[in-house]
């Protein structure tokens, strides 16, 4: 037996779950129901009737903290592995750890200075 006839079963698992999604999409969308009238094609907000456009500006403030939270998140992300192999890490290990948390630290610090975080 070779590899070519293992991946038989993974073929033929995909071909299985291709097909079934496919036939289960279809038939849920020739069962549903199709009366659209105007109480159903308006946005839900919270029972209440809607008082606005939903595609309203946003500050760019919100934009920016959300840029921070992804960087620090993966700044995380990064320092994991770090954190699992700490015993058995060299001293390049060690200084590449560093200068990434200093980059990381002067990008936070010159933030700051910007005045990016400041919402007043």
């Amino acid at each position: 037996m070779g590899v070519t006839f293992e991946f038989v079963y993974i073929l033929v698992l995909l071909a299985i779950s291709t097909g079934l999604s496919v036939i289960l999409f279809f038939l849920g969308y020739f069962l549903m129901f199709k009366v659209a009238y105007e109480d159903k094609l308006m946005g839900y907000e919270c029972g209440f009737d809607p008082f606005g456009n939903a595609r309203g500006e946003f500050d760019i403030r919100f934009y920016l903290v959300a840029i921070l939270f992804l960087i620090f998140d993966l700044e995380i992300t990064f320092l994991f592995p770090f954190s699992v192999s700490i015993m058995s890490m060299t001293l390049l290990s060690y200084s590449l750890m560093l200068i990434f948390l200093i980059i990381l630290t002067i990008g936070f610090i010159y933030e700051i200075k910007k005045g990016a975080l400041d919402w007043s």
